[in-house]
């Protein structure tokens, strides 16, 4: 009897465990710098990423795998990331636009962009790639020279899970 009462209690206990469940998402939007962006200085108070003024266009290249899970934002500056010192105000401007397409309907994409302050963003509807344009304008002052020396700036490129 004594054995049959520790043989029941063993079987009354249960076992417990904790089995973790991991896993790792891999965006399907892929974002590449196609171009740097290089700024002309056409007149003394203006720097522009537009050819017209001698400078290069950046261009970016976003590659979506997943249709429609995906929208770019892609920002152009609105102050330089490193300059000499600037003693009065810079005046900015750009644009982002669709480039080159890998399938003719994303041209669709520049028509149903979006636009606030500096920032622009498109619904990636279709896979494939796109090619945004960014360019960028600064000028200085009120017939002012920029200073010489260097002057860099950074555009923005995110690639957003809706």
């Amino acid at each position: 009897m004594k054995y049959a009462a520790g043989l029941l209690a063993l079987c009354t206990m249960s076992a417990f465990a904790q089995v973790p469940i991991s896993g790792t998402v891999e965006s399907k939007c892929v974002i590449t710098t196609d171009t740097d962006g290089v700024y002309g200085n056409p007149t003394p108070s203006k720097l522009s990423t537009g050819a017209a003024a001698g400078g290069v266009t950046a261009v970016v290249r976003f590659d979506v795998v997943s249709a429609d899970y995906y929208k770019a934002r892609i920002t152009y500056p609105n102050d330089f990331s490193s300059s000499p010192e600037l003693l009065d105000t810079v005046n900015w401007s750009g644009a982002v636009t669709v480039g080159e397409v890998s399938n003719a309907e994303m041209a669709a994409y520049e028509t149903a962009k979006i636009e606030f302050n500096n920032t622009v963003e498109f619904d990636l509807t279709l896979a494939g790639s796109t090619w945004f344009k960014i360019d960028s304008e600064a000028d200085y002052g009120y017939d002012k020279a920029f200073p010489a020396g260097t002057y860099n700036a950074v555009v923005e490129a995110e690639c957003i899970a809706k």
